[in-house]
């Protein structure tokens, strides 16, 4: 039996009972893998950001720490939390100190701004928020104090600043709405025992981005999510000796999970942090750190092969300061390319292997679990021009016409999914969970794609009017 939040739409219990004897679903919060890594890979450099390097001792000791003290300042088991931060450790530390204080996280792009961010608010009803006091020129607490006026939930506000600067709000202070401000690097007390969490509950949240909708919230469990990041790290063969560098925002399913941070943690290897999604950014940390393996979006991978062809890139130039898009490249071993929509052109795909020297993998991933990839072995064609097969045995999908019946392979059609990590509804959203899910289930993904007679999926965009909210993933 699975234990989710009020508003969650559980799996059935015979599909329960099935991905607990599959080996699926194997019993581990989040939290718990994360003291485990500690003491597995303890003096091993779990993040990297610039000159930043936290070992997994040392993460586990901070996120208990933090963990403590949001408990100390007031939040609660399942209270919700937004959290809405770049690609800095900070992000990893408090998501996992969060769950570690019974609380759950609510992964919200920093790019979001009130429309956005008071929604998913209001439908979490998060009692805190935490952000940057200002961020590339966005003042985030003035909006979160905003958001907080306006209604009864937010009432904690934890501003990230970073070393050298100072919160203009000054911090510990308490606004005419009855919200509470507290510095981020405020919360630093003397861990506590363990709280009881199961890993049926919500671990987190996810947000679904379709262009011009409001975003809704996509629980994700820790059985779920433990199984995704722990298959995902073995279909790419990651190791301890890997690299990953998180070039996707790590609010994004891929990024976080694909194997992504998650599943990098699992098996020991290191995750780069870049804030900067610009190629010569991105291309300095693959050399300056030796990357081994990286996700990114097709518009992203066109941007970093233009960068380096206009760079003269050819033996792998220095990395000096504005020299990133001539940067070395030569240790990264895979690329993921890939999220929704659109999929990778064949032109881009090709210049990946030829200008890289490395191995491409196409990814179609979505918030709501769904995820197929390329394999390793597969045959050039099949990496070149398709987004590969589902990640899980278990994972079933569909491909139906307007009136839903199932297409032979070929034929292109909405890609219907359920599996043991695909969401079975959004949260509190009854109504479109009755749009976007079939009676047995399967999530209607809004996205057209036909199946190869090998199985593999062929994604080709949205589908005209699709209602689904799927995001980038």
């Amino acid at each position: 039996m699975t234990s989710t939040l009020d508003g969650c739409t559980p799996w059935p219990e015979e599909f329960v009972d099935y991905y607990w004897a599959s080996g699926h679903w194997r019993g581990n919060t989040l939290d718990n893998l994360l003291r485990g890594w500690a003491l597995q890979y303890g003096p091993r450099t779990a993040l990297a950001h610039g000159d930043t390097r936290i070992t997994y001792a040392a993460l586990n000791r901070r996120v208990g720490r933090m963990a403590a003290g949001f408990r100390l300042r007031g939040l609660r088991t399942g209270q919700r939390v937004l959290v809405q931060l770049p690609a800095i450790p900070e992000l990893v530390v408090t998501v996992f100190a969060l769950m570690r204080a019974g609380a759950v996280p609510v992964l919200c792009p920093v790019s979001h701004r009130a429309p956005e961010v008071s929604h998913v608010v209001q439908v979490s009803e998060a009692t805190g928020y935490v952000g940057p006091p200002t961020y590339r020129g966005f003042d985030h607490t003035a909006m979160a104090a905003e958001i907080a006026a306006q209604g009864p939930f937010l009432r904690r506000v934890f501003t990230f600043e970073p070393p050298g600067t100072s919160d203009p709000y000054g911090g510990f202070t308490t606004d005419t709405a009855g919200c509470h401000y507290f510095p981020l690097n405020s919360l630093d007390s003397p861990p506590e025992p363990a709280l009881a969490l199961t890993a049926g509950q919500v671990a987190f949240f996810l947000l679904s981005d379709a262009p011009g909708e409001a975003p809704e919230l996509v629980p994700r469990t820790h059985n779920d999510y433990a199984y995704q990041a722990r298959a995902a790290a073995e279909l790419v063969s990651l190791t301890q000796d890997d690299v990953y560098l998180a070039a996707l925002p790590s609010d994004l399913n891929l990024a976080f999970g694909g194997p992504g941070i998650i599943g990098t943690l699992t098996v020991g290897g290191t995750v780069v942090l870049v804030e900067d999604q610009e190629p010569a950014a991105c291309l300095e940390a693959v050399e300056r750190e030796r990357v081994t393996v990286a996700a990114v979006t097709p518009a992203a991978a066109r941007h970093w092969l233009d960068a380096r062809a206009g760079a003269g890139a050819g033996a792998g130039a220095g990395a000096g300061a504005g020299a990133g898009a001539g940067a070395d490249v030569s240790s990264l071993r895979l690329v993921q390319i890939g999220g929704n929509t659109p999929p990778l052109e064949r032109a881009t795909a090709e210049r990946v292997a030829a200008e890289w020297d490395c191995r491409l993998q196409q990814v179609f991933a979505a918030p709501e679990g769904l995820l197929t990839l390329t394999r390793p072995d597969d045959p050039d064609e099949t990496v070149l021009t398709t987004q590969g097969r589902p990640l899980s045995p278990d994972d079933q999908i569909r491909v139906v016409d307007a009136d839903g019946k199932e297409l032979p392979d070929g034929k292109p059609g909405e890609l219907l999914t359920r599996g043991p990590y695909t969401a079975r509804g959004y949260y509190r959203a009854p109504g479109l969970n009755a749009r976007s899910f079939t009676p047995d289930g399967y999530l209607r993904t809004g996205v057209l794609a036909r199946r190869t007679p090998d199985g593999n999926l062929v994604v080709a965009g949205r589908l005209e009017g699709a209602s689904q909210p799927l995001g980038l993933g």
